[in-house]
C-alpha cells in the first residue's frame, strides 16, 4: 500500500517546536485514488490482527456491515502511525486524538481496532459525530492526532 501525499493542497503534518499536529486522515489510498471500503483495501498482515478482535469472520452477512468502518480504522490509524514515524516519533508519542464519525455507533468498532495501535493507555481523545466529510459519503471516519516529541 503506497502512503502517498494528500489529494488536496495542505500539510499532512507539521512541526511545532515540541509538537506535530496532524491534519485530519480519511481512508483514501493515494495510490487508487478511491475509498477504503473492504477487508481487501487492507493488508493482509492487518487482517490477522484484526481477526484477533472478533473481526475478519469470514461470514459474509456479518463481514458486509463491519468491514467498512473497521478496514477505514485500521487504514486511518496506520496512516497515523507512518506520519508518526516520518517525524521521528513511534504512536506512543501520540498524546491527543479527534475522532469524526458519521455515524457514533462505529466509535466501538474503532474503539476495538484503535486498541492494537495503543496497546496500553490510549491518548486523550474527543469524538465527534459529523453529517459529511470530503471526498464523498463512503468515508465514515477521520482522525486527527496531535504528537509531543520534545527535542
Amino acid at each position: 500500500m503506497s502512503t502517498g501525499k494528500p489529494m488536496a493542497h495542505y500539510a499532512a503534518a507539521k512541526r511545532v517546536g515540541d509538537f506535530v499536529f496532524m491534519s485530519g486522515v480519511v481512508a483514501v489510498d493515494p495510490a487508487k485514488r478511491r475509498t477504503v471500503s473492504s477487508y481487501e483495501d487492507i493488508p493482509t498482515k492487518a487482517l490477522a490482527a484484526l481477526r484477533k478482535q472478533g473481526f475478519v469472520t469470514g461470514q459474509m452477512s456479518v463481514d458486509v456491515f463491519e468491514a467498512p468502518i473497521v478496514s477505514q480504522s485500521w487504514f486511518v490509524l496506520d496512516r497515523i502511525r507512518q506520519l508518526a514515524e516520518e517525524h521521528g516519533g513511534k504512536m506512543s508519542d501520540v498524546v491527543k486524538l479527534v475522532q469524526y464519525f458519521r455515524h457514533l455507533p462505529h466509535y466501538a468498532p474503532y474503539n476495538r481496532v484503535r486498541g492494537l495501535f495503543f496497546p496500553g493507555e490510549p491518548p486523550v481523545s474527543t469524538v465527534v459525530e459529523v453529517s459529511r466529510f470530503l471526498p464523498g459519503d463512503e468515508v465514515l471516519v477521520e482522525v486527527e492526532a496531535t504528537m509531543y516529541l520534545p527535542r
